[in-house]
Protein backbone atom coordinates (compact mmCIF):
# COMPACT_ATOMS: atom_id res chain seq x y z
CA UNK A 1 0.00 0.00 0.00
CA UNK A 2 0.90 3.24 -0.57
CA UNK A 3 2.84 5.45 2.60
CA UNK A 4 0.37 4.88 5.67
CA UNK A 5 -0.48 7.61 7.40
CA UNK A 6 -1.47 8.15 11.41
CA UNK A 7 -5.37 8.18 10.92
CA UNK A 8 -7.86 5.76 12.39
CA UNK A 9 -10.39 5.73 9.53
CA UNK A 10 -13.23 2.92 9.02
CA UNK A 11 -13.82 1.64 5.52
CA UNK A 12 -17.10 0.92 5.41
CA UNK A 13 -18.69 -1.20 2.13
CA UNK A 14 -22.51 -1.54 1.93
CA UNK A 15 -24.23 -4.26 0.24
CA UNK A 16 -28.21 -3.81 0.61
CA UNK A 17 -30.09 -4.70 -2.11
CA UNK A 18 -28.89 -3.20 -5.07
CA UNK A 19 -27.53 -0.20 -3.68
CA UNK A 20 -24.17 -0.08 -2.60
CA UNK A 21 -22.32 3.24 -0.19
CA UNK A 22 -18.33 3.49 0.69
CA UNK A 23 -15.98 5.63 1.99
CA UNK A 24 -13.66 6.62 4.56
CA UNK A 25 -14.96 8.01 7.77
CA UNK A 26 -13.50 9.17 11.24
CA UNK A 27 -14.61 7.13 13.71
CA UNK A 28 -15.08 10.43 16.58
CA UNK A 29 -17.35 12.08 13.91
CA UNK A 30 -19.73 9.11 12.96
CA UNK A 31 -22.18 9.84 15.75
CA UNK A 32 -23.30 13.05 14.15
CA UNK A 33 -22.39 12.40 10.46
CA UNK A 34 -22.83 8.54 9.54
CA UNK A 35 -24.62 6.49 12.38
CA UNK A 36 -28.07 6.53 10.92
CA UNK A 37 -27.12 6.00 7.33
CA UNK A 38 -24.91 2.92 8.76
CA UNK A 39 -28.27 1.74 10.45
CA UNK A 40 -30.94 2.08 8.14
CA UNK A 41 -27.67 -0.68 6.33
CA UNK A 42 -28.35 -2.44 8.82
CA UNK A 43 -25.93 -1.98 11.59
CA UNK A 44 -27.17 -3.10 14.72
CA UNK A 45 -24.52 -1.57 17.13
CA UNK A 46 -24.01 2.14 17.81
CA UNK A 47 -21.48 4.30 17.29
CA UNK A 48 -20.17 4.91 20.54
CA UNK A 49 -19.95 1.01 20.19
CA UNK A 50 -17.22 1.63 17.71
CA UNK A 51 -15.70 4.91 19.17
CA UNK A 52 -16.21 5.93 22.88
CA UNK A 53 -13.69 7.86 25.16
CA UNK A 54 -15.95 7.06 27.82
CA UNK A 55 -16.12 2.99 27.76
CA UNK A 56 -14.68 0.30 26.26
CA UNK A 57 -15.44 0.49 22.28
CA UNK A 58 -14.09 -1.20 19.20
CA UNK A 59 -11.20 1.12 19.07
CA UNK A 60 -9.54 -0.32 22.09
CA UNK A 61 -9.08 -3.54 20.08
CA UNK A 62 -7.56 -2.23 16.70
CA UNK A 63 -3.85 -1.06 16.75
CA UNK A 64 -1.74 0.21 14.62
CA UNK A 65 1.07 -2.66 14.02
CA UNK A 66 4.52 -1.45 13.31
CA UNK A 67 4.82 1.13 10.65
CA UNK A 68 1.51 1.13 9.05
CA UNK A 69 -0.21 -2.28 9.13
CA UNK A 70 -3.70 -2.85 11.09
CA UNK A 71 -3.68 -5.19 13.60
CA UNK A 72 -6.99 -6.66 15.44
CA UNK A 73 -6.99 -8.00 19.30
CA UNK A 74 -8.81 -11.39 19.39
CA UNK A 75 -8.23 -12.30 23.16
CA UNK A 76 -8.12 -11.06 26.59
CA UNK A 77 -4.29 -11.72 26.86
CA UNK A 78 -3.49 -9.18 23.77
CA UNK A 79 -3.34 -11.74 21.11
CA UNK A 80 -3.37 -9.69 18.28
CA UNK A 81 -3.84 -11.33 14.56
CA UNK A 82 -2.78 -9.09 10.95
CA UNK A 83 -1.56 -9.97 7.51
CA UNK A 84 0.47 -12.08 6.36
CA UNK A 85 3.31 -9.78 5.12
CA UNK A 86 2.82 -6.90 8.25
CA UNK A 87 4.28 -10.15 10.08
CA UNK A 88 6.60 -11.45 7.53
CA UNK A 89 9.65 -9.19 8.19
CA UNK A 90 9.64 -10.66 11.78
CA UNK A 91 9.09 -13.88 10.55
CA UNK A 92 11.80 -13.31 8.10
CA UNK A 93 14.41 -12.12 11.24
CA UNK A 94 14.17 -15.11 13.09
CA UNK A 95 14.61 -17.47 10.10
CA UNK A 96 17.91 -19.32 9.15
CA UNK A 97 18.66 -22.34 7.02
CA UNK A 98 18.30 -24.59 10.16
CA UNK A 99 14.72 -22.93 11.22
CA UNK A 100 13.29 -21.02 8.07
CA UNK A 101 10.15 -20.21 9.80
CA UNK A 102 9.61 -18.67 5.95
CA UNK A 103 9.55 -22.27 4.27
CA UNK A 104 7.74 -24.00 7.04
CA UNK A 105 5.57 -21.44 8.92
CA UNK A 106 5.86 -21.07 12.93
CA UNK A 107 4.07 -21.76 15.82
CA UNK A 108 5.05 -21.16 19.50
CA UNK A 109 3.49 -24.15 21.77
CA UNK A 110 3.25 -22.25 24.80
CA UNK A 111 3.83 -18.10 25.80
CA UNK A 112 8.18 -19.02 26.62
CA UNK A 113 8.16 -20.06 22.89
CA UNK A 114 6.69 -16.70 21.61
CA UNK A 115 9.42 -14.74 19.84
CA UNK A 116 10.95 -10.88 20.63
CA UNK A 117 11.22 -8.46 18.12
CA UNK A 118 13.32 -5.31 19.11
CA UNK A 119 11.95 -2.13 17.53
CA UNK A 120 8.38 -3.59 16.46
CA UNK A 121 5.43 -1.23 17.93
CA UNK A 122 1.70 -1.86 18.80
CA UNK A 123 -0.15 2.04 18.92
CA UNK A 124 -3.52 2.09 20.41
CA UNK A 125 -5.46 5.06 19.61
CA UNK A 126 -6.94 6.49 23.26
CA UNK A 127 -8.70 9.43 21.29
CA UNK A 128 -9.18 11.88 19.00
CA UNK A 129 -9.29 15.81 18.64
CA UNK A 130 -10.37 18.64 16.27
CA UNK A 131 -7.50 20.78 16.74
CA UNK A 132 -8.13 22.58 13.39
CA UNK A 133 -8.82 26.00 15.11
CA UNK A 134 -5.95 25.96 17.05
CA UNK A 135 -3.75 24.82 14.41
CA UNK A 136 -4.73 27.03 11.53
CA UNK A 137 -5.81 30.25 13.04
CA UNK A 138 -3.63 33.10 11.04
CA UNK A 139 -2.11 30.68 8.33
CA UNK A 140 -4.00 32.27 5.34
CA UNK A 141 -1.64 34.97 3.93
CA UNK A 142 1.34 32.67 4.92
CA UNK A 143 4.10 31.36 2.51
CA UNK A 144 4.27 28.03 2.71
CA UNK A 145 7.75 27.47 4.73
CA UNK A 146 6.57 29.78 7.33
CA UNK A 147 3.06 28.11 7.23
CA UNK A 148 4.62 24.67 7.64
CA UNK A 149 6.80 26.28 10.60
CA UNK A 150 3.99 27.32 12.37
CA UNK A 151 1.79 24.24 11.97
CA UNK A 152 5.10 21.96 13.05
CA UNK A 153 5.30 24.52 16.00
CA UNK A 154 1.81 24.93 17.27
CA UNK A 155 1.45 20.91 16.24
CA UNK A 156 4.38 20.19 19.49
CA UNK A 157 2.96 22.76 21.78
CA UNK A 158 -0.84 20.83 21.57
CA UNK A 159 0.72 17.35 22.00
CA UNK A 160 2.61 18.48 25.00
CA UNK A 161 -0.55 20.07 26.56
CA UNK A 162 -2.54 16.90 25.84
CA UNK A 163 -0.15 14.13 27.02
CA UNK A 164 1.56 16.32 30.08
CA UNK A 165 1.53 14.10 33.13
CA UNK A 166 0.68 10.70 31.43
CA UNK A 167 2.29 7.88 29.81
CA UNK A 168 0.96 8.60 26.75
CA UNK A 169 2.36 9.74 23.12
CA UNK A 170 0.60 11.64 20.82
CA UNK A 171 0.58 13.37 17.29
CA UNK A 172 -1.32 15.81 15.38
CA UNK A 173 -1.97 14.69 11.44
CA UNK A 174 -3.19 17.06 8.75
CA UNK A 175 -6.36 15.76 7.03
CA UNK A 176 -7.71 16.62 3.18
CA UNK A 177 -4.44 18.42 2.44
CA UNK A 178 -4.24 20.53 5.80
CA UNK A 179 -7.85 21.54 5.78
CA UNK A 180 -8.79 20.10 8.85
CA UNK A 181 -6.33 18.82 11.36
CA UNK A 182 -6.57 16.00 14.41
CA UNK A 183 -4.93 15.18 17.44
CA UNK A 184 -4.54 11.20 18.03
CA UNK A 185 -3.40 10.60 21.76
CA UNK A 186 -1.63 7.08 21.18
CA UNK A 187 -0.76 4.79 23.81
CA UNK A 188 2.52 2.00 22.31
CA UNK A 189 3.61 -1.07 23.26
CA UNK A 190 6.96 -2.24 22.50
CA UNK A 191 7.13 -5.55 23.61
CA UNK A 192 5.50 -7.25 20.71
CA UNK A 193 6.16 -11.35 20.48
CA UNK A 194 5.47 -13.68 17.47
CA UNK A 195 3.10 -16.31 18.14
CA UNK A 196 2.27 -18.05 14.42
CA UNK A 197 2.08 -18.00 11.35
CA UNK A 198 1.03 -20.26 7.96
CA UNK A 199 4.40 -21.14 5.75
CA UNK A 200 5.01 -18.28 3.17
CA UNK A 201 3.28 -20.71 0.57
CA UNK A 202 -0.07 -20.26 2.05
CA UNK A 203 0.63 -16.96 3.74
CA UNK A 204 1.21 -15.48 0.43
CA UNK A 205 -0.30 -18.21 -1.92
CA UNK A 206 -0.90 -16.94 -5.30
CA UNK A 207 2.08 -14.15 -4.67
CA UNK A 208 1.42 -11.28 -7.60
CA UNK A 209 -0.68 -13.48 -9.58
CA UNK A 210 -3.30 -13.23 -6.60
CA UNK A 211 -1.90 -10.10 -4.86
CA UNK A 212 -4.91 -6.81 -4.76
CA UNK A 213 -7.67 -9.32 -6.09
CA UNK A 214 -10.69 -10.57 -4.93
CA UNK A 215 -11.25 -13.28 -4.17
CA UNK A 216 -7.85 -14.22 -3.10
CA UNK A 217 -7.63 -17.90 -1.37
CA UNK A 218 -4.71 -17.34 1.12
CA UNK A 219 -3.94 -17.73 4.49
CA UNK A 220 -3.28 -14.12 4.78
CA UNK A 221 -2.60 -13.57 8.39
CA UNK A 222 0.07 -13.60 11.37
CA UNK A 223 -0.22 -13.52 15.01
CA UNK A 224 1.61 -11.88 17.68
CA UNK A 225 0.90 -10.97 21.35
CA UNK A 226 1.24 -7.43 22.62
CA UNK A 227 2.91 -7.67 26.52
CA UNK A 228 3.03 -5.30 28.75
CA UNK A 229 4.36 -4.34 32.40
CA UNK A 230 3.04 -5.72 35.82
CA UNK A 231 0.79 -2.75 35.53
CA UNK A 232 -0.33 -3.37 31.91
CA UNK A 233 1.34 -0.18 30.89
CA UNK A 234 3.73 -0.45 27.66
CA UNK A 235 7.39 -1.53 28.76
CA UNK A 236 10.43 -2.21 27.13
CA UNK A 237 11.35 -5.98 26.38
CA UNK A 238 11.63 -8.07 29.50
CA UNK A 239 11.42 -11.46 30.44
CA UNK A 240 8.80 -10.98 33.68
CA UNK A 241 6.70 -8.79 31.34
CA UNK A 242 2.86 -10.60 31.01
CA UNK A 243 0.47 -11.09 28.33
CA UNK A 244 -1.50 -7.13 27.63
CA UNK A 245 -5.02 -6.84 29.05
CA UNK A 246 -6.90 -5.12 26.19
CA UNK A 247 -9.94 -2.72 27.04
CA UNK A 248 -11.69 -4.36 24.15
CA UNK A 249 -10.99 -7.59 21.97
CA UNK A 250 -12.94 -9.21 19.21
CA UNK A 251 -14.67 -12.46 19.35
CA UNK A 252 -13.66 -14.90 16.40
CA UNK A 253 -17.17 -15.86 15.09
CA UNK A 254 -17.83 -19.22 13.20
CA UNK A 255 -20.93 -18.44 11.62
CA UNK A 256 -21.52 -17.96 8.23
CA UNK A 257 -21.38 -14.44 6.81
CA UNK A 258 -25.12 -14.19 4.08
CA UNK A 259 -25.98 -12.08 1.61
CA UNK A 260 -26.57 -8.14 2.22
CA UNK A 261 -24.60 -8.36 5.71
CA UNK A 262 -23.46 -4.99 7.15
CA UNK A 263 -19.90 -4.90 6.28
CA UNK A 264 -17.53 -2.88 8.29
CA UNK A 265 -13.16 -2.47 7.95
CA UNK A 266 -11.64 -0.68 11.05
CA UNK A 267 -8.12 0.28 10.65
CA UNK A 268 -5.70 2.33 9.48
CA UNK A 269 -5.74 2.31 5.76
CA UNK A 270 -3.34 4.31 3.08
CA UNK A 271 -4.46 7.87 2.17
CA UNK A 272 -6.95 8.35 -0.42
CA UNK A 273 -6.87 10.66 -3.50
CA UNK A 274 -10.54 10.78 -4.45
CA UNK A 275 -10.51 14.58 -5.56
CA UNK A 276 -7.38 14.45 -8.00
CA UNK A 277 -7.81 16.47 -10.75
CA UNK A 278 -8.46 15.23 -14.60
CA UNK A 279 -4.82 16.38 -14.91
CA UNK A 280 -3.42 14.25 -12.10
CA UNK A 281 -5.27 11.31 -13.09
CA UNK A 282 -3.97 11.78 -16.54
CA UNK A 283 -0.22 12.15 -15.01
CA UNK A 284 -0.44 9.48 -13.20
CA UNK A 285 -1.97 7.08 -15.73
CA UNK A 286 0.22 8.32 -18.09
CA UNK A 287 3.69 9.33 -16.93
CA UNK A 288 4.34 8.41 -13.15
CA UNK A 289 2.73 4.80 -12.68
CA UNK A 290 4.31 3.67 -16.25
CA UNK A 291 7.52 4.98 -14.88
CA UNK A 292 7.24 3.79 -10.96
CA UNK A 293 6.02 0.09 -12.72
CA UNK A 294 9.31 -0.33 -14.98
CA UNK A 295 11.70 0.53 -12.58
CA UNK A 296 10.24 -2.10 -10.11
CA UNK A 297 9.94 -4.90 -12.57
CA UNK A 298 13.96 -4.31 -13.19
CA UNK A 299 14.54 -4.32 -9.64
CA UNK A 300 12.29 -7.86 -8.70
CA UNK A 301 14.49 -9.29 -11.83
CA UNK A 302 17.33 -8.86 -10.01
CA UNK A 303 16.24 -9.86 -7.02
CA UNK A 304 14.88 -12.79 -8.46
CA UNK A 305 17.88 -14.00 -10.22
CA UNK A 306 20.13 -14.44 -6.97
CA UNK A 307 17.00 -14.88 -4.63
CA UNK A 308 16.42 -18.29 -6.71
CA UNK A 309 19.94 -19.39 -6.64
CA UNK A 310 20.46 -19.45 -2.71
CA UNK A 311 18.42 -20.31 -0.06
CA UNK A 312 19.84 -17.91 2.32
CA UNK A 313 19.90 -14.94 -0.12
CA UNK A 314 15.89 -15.94 -0.30
CA UNK A 315 15.77 -15.81 3.04
CA UNK A 316 17.87 -12.49 3.36
CA UNK A 317 15.55 -10.60 0.83
CA UNK A 318 12.37 -11.97 1.29
CA UNK A 319 10.52 -9.07 2.10
CA UNK A 320 12.37 -6.51 0.35
CA UNK A 321 10.98 -8.38 -2.76
CA UNK A 322 7.85 -8.35 -1.44
CA UNK A 323 8.21 -4.91 -0.56
CA UNK A 324 8.27 -4.00 -4.25
CA UNK A 325 6.49 -6.60 -5.48
CA UNK A 326 3.48 -5.45 -3.63
CA UNK A 327 3.96 -1.71 -5.12
CA UNK A 328 4.51 -3.18 -8.70
CA UNK A 329 1.24 -4.77 -8.74
CA UNK A 330 -0.68 -2.25 -6.83
CA UNK A 331 0.01 0.32 -9.28
CA UNK A 332 -0.20 -1.94 -12.20
CA UNK A 333 -3.57 -2.20 -11.27
CA UNK A 334 -4.28 1.01 -10.01
CA UNK A 335 -3.88 2.06 -14.11
CA UNK A 336 -5.64 -0.50 -15.45
CA UNK A 337 -8.95 0.36 -13.03
CA UNK A 338 -8.56 3.89 -13.90
CA UNK A 339 -8.71 3.35 -17.37
CA UNK A 340 -11.42 0.25 -17.15
CA UNK A 341 -13.38 2.97 -15.33
CA UNK A 342 -12.71 6.08 -18.06
CA UNK A 343 -11.70 8.04 -15.06
CA UNK A 344 -10.00 10.97 -16.67
CA UNK A 345 -12.76 11.45 -19.22
CA UNK A 346 -15.24 11.23 -15.97
CA UNK A 347 -13.40 13.83 -14.36
CA UNK A 348 -13.37 16.42 -17.25
CA UNK A 349 -16.94 16.03 -17.22
CA UNK A 350 -16.92 16.70 -13.52
CA UNK A 351 -14.69 20.04 -14.21
CA UNK A 352 -17.18 21.27 -16.79
CA UNK A 353 -19.55 21.38 -14.64
CA UNK A 354 -17.59 22.66 -11.79
CA UNK A 355 -16.35 25.61 -13.94
CA UNK A 356 -19.63 26.42 -15.30
CA UNK A 357 -21.02 27.18 -11.68
CA UNK A 358 -18.40 29.07 -10.96
CA UNK A 359 -18.84 31.32 -13.28
CA UNK A 360 -22.34 31.02 -12.84
CA UNK A 361 -22.50 32.68 -9.40
CA UNK A 362 -20.36 36.04 -8.23
CA UNK A 363 -19.70 34.30 -4.83
CA UNK A 364 -17.22 31.70 -6.68
CA UNK A 365 -15.48 33.86 -9.33
CA UNK A 366 -12.03 33.87 -6.24
CA UNK A 367 -12.09 29.96 -7.87
CA UNK A 368 -12.78 31.01 -11.34
CA UNK A 369 -8.59 30.52 -12.66
CA UNK A 370 -8.49 27.26 -10.01
CA UNK A 371 -8.43 24.64 -12.54
CA UNK A 372 -6.10 26.51 -15.00
CA UNK A 373 -3.56 27.03 -12.50
CA UNK A 374 -3.68 23.27 -10.87
CA UNK A 375 -3.16 22.28 -14.79
CA UNK A 376 -0.45 24.76 -15.05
Amino acid sequence: MSRIILSLVLLFSFQLHVAADEGMWLPMLLKQLNEKDMKKMGMKMSAEDIYSVNKSSMKDGIVQFGGGCTGEIVSAEGLMITNHHCGSEQIRVHSSLENDYLKDGFWAMNHSQELPNPGLTATFIIRMEDVTTKITEGLEKMEEAEREALVTKRSLEIVKEATAGTHYDGIVKAMYNGNEYYLFITEVFKDIRLVGAPPMSMGNFGEDTDNWSWPRHTSDFSIFRIYAGKDNKPAEYATENIPFVPRHYFPVSLKEIKENDFTMVYGFPGRTNEYLSSFAVEQTVNINNPLKISLRGKKLDAYKKYMNSDREIYIKYAKKYSGVSNYHKKWSGETKGLKKADAISKKIEFEKLFQSRVEASPHFLPYKNILTDLKN
